[in-house]
């Protein structure tokens, strides 16, 4: 009985050996295979190389019309008047020192913008020069002491409340700095006149080409 059993245990070692040989014979060794580009993704980059962006546009037919300047020395419509409002109005800030008169500037146009008033333009007009002329204790000769540069900026408001005004230029005057001057006046077309400088070499040359 222990032959037997010790026969057959035998048998079966030795096929499970045979087994493990034979085992890496029947495995399937994995290729490795480049992809295939499908014929759609080839095309489709063919084609975005091509100029083709082009196709289906009509814009480039029509004629492209000339885009009007705007003029900037054209005076704009003034603002009236009205029973609860005021119509254009200026307000002047001018001093000899030039920072102070900007920083002033500054100043009333955040106010109107803190008060939600209507600011149309603010600009600068052009700087005036005074000569202070000094004449001699013992002659006639006057000669130059001093020269004073007037600086002068303008907030422009359209359509001021009237029961905001006076606020509004109480606050001014309590903030306003020593040698600066404010004045608020209604805007006319001499004032729009007087933004742009004087050439007088210019005219004269038009006066000459008019003779």
């Amino acid at each position: 009985m222990n032959h037997v059993f010790r026969t057959l245990q035998a048998s079966l070692a030795r096929q499970v050996f045979l087994w493990n040989q034979t085992l890496p014979l029947c495995r399937n060794t994995p290729s490795i295979r480049h992809p295939v580009w499908s014929s759609a993704s080839a095309n489709e980059g063919r084609y975005h190389s091509m100029p083709t962006h082009g196709i289906g546009s009509w814009k480039y037919l029509l004629k492209k019309k000339a885009k009007k300047k705007k003029d900037r020395h054209q005076m704009k419509q003034i603002v009236a008047a009205t029973d609860s409002t005021y119509g254009t109005l200026n307000v002047k800030v001018s001093g000899y020192d030039m920072t102070l008169v900007e920083r002033y500037t500054q100043y009333v146009h955040h106010l109107c913008n803190r008060l939600s008033i209507k600011v149309s333009l603010c600009y600068a007009l052009p700087t005036k020069t005074t000569e202070v002329m000094l004449m001699q204790e013992h002659g006639t000769k006057m000669y130059v002491d001093a020269v004073l540069r007037t600086h002068e900026r303008v907030v422009q408001l359209n359509s001021l409340n009237t029961t905001l005004c006076p606020v509004f230029m109480d606050v001014l005057l309590k903030h306003q700095p020593e040698g600066v001057q404010l004045s608020v006046n209604e805007h006319t077309e001499a004032d729009f006149k007087a933004r742009f400088k004087a050439r007088p070499e210019l005219q004269e040359l038009m006066t000459h080409m008019n003779q």
